[in-house]
């Protein structure tokens, strides 16, 4: 392989997915060429994993940036008590409760919580700064967890180009070297539904597709994957 091209179109997922790409594609992008291409989003953990490409690529209209993490905890501890279940838990400290929805959140407990959230926000941060070149000052005035869209990017540093697939590759090529019939070899990943349909059942899955039509479905499958990302997440909130 010569060079990356790397199509991205996501809204984000887990920060330790996000790093783990994050650190693969630095890894290639240390000795070979790497171009990104976002689509509708390339937001939070997946602009995370696109900045040690030496060039990025928007459309206009692209959902970029989101910079930051966010750890959501459910109380359910009032809803059970007016139901008159009473939870104890038998811990070896007093943190170790804390991110159990059935118990109360105390302010101890939020301090922790809230220190793990800026130190991910903070070794984020760090990727970012090193990745586009920028001061870690600068960046921090940019992410304060909001989007961007690529011609707003564009003007912050956050994106190089503006254009689509095509633009992404006549950087590519023209930094290979290369013209632009050079072979080019799709590494696409597979979509595994399986998760969906074991939560929802297949005939259920397919009568409710009939039912609100594909894109309302596939709506609803992204925001019921986003139910099963464990701790800390970079992604954007729409």
């Amino acid at each position: 392989m010569t060079g990356l091209l790397l199509v991205v179109d996501s809204p984000g997922g887990g920060v330790t997915g996000g790093e783990r790409l994050h650190d693969a594609i630095a890894n290639f992008a240390a000795v070979k060429p790497v171009v990104v291409s976002m689509g509708d989003m390339g937001a939070s953990a997946a602009y995370m994993l696109s900045v040690p490409a030496q060039h990025l690529v928007a459309r206009p209209s692209t959902l970029t940036g989101s910079i930051g993490v966010i750890m959501q905890r459910a109380d359910v501890s009032g809803l059970l008590s007016r139901w008159g279940v009473a939870m104890d838990a038998i811990t070896s400290g007093k943190m170790k409760d804390q991110t159990d929805p059935t118990s109360a959140l105390t302010p101890e407990g939020r301090a922790m919580l809230q220190g793990l959230v800026d130190d991910l926000f903070g070794q984020f941060v760090q990727m970012v700064a090193n990745g586009r070149h920028m001061p870690v000052e600068k960046v921090r005035e940019l992410a304060d967890g909001r989007a961007y869209t690529g011609h707003q990017a564009i003007a912050l540093n956050l994106v190089d180009e503006l254009g689509d697939e095509n633009v992404a590759r006549r950087w590519l090529d023209n930094r290979l070297h290369v013209s632009s019939d050079y072979p080019v070899a799709a590494l696409l990943p597979a979509h595994d539904q399986h998760w969906y349909e074991n939560l929802f059942g297949r005939r259920r899955s397919a009568m409710l597709e009939w039912m609100i039509g594909t894109q309302a479905e596939f709506f609803l499958k992204e925001r019921a994957a986003s139910l099963w990302l464990d701790g800390p997440v970079a992604i954007l909130q729409l």
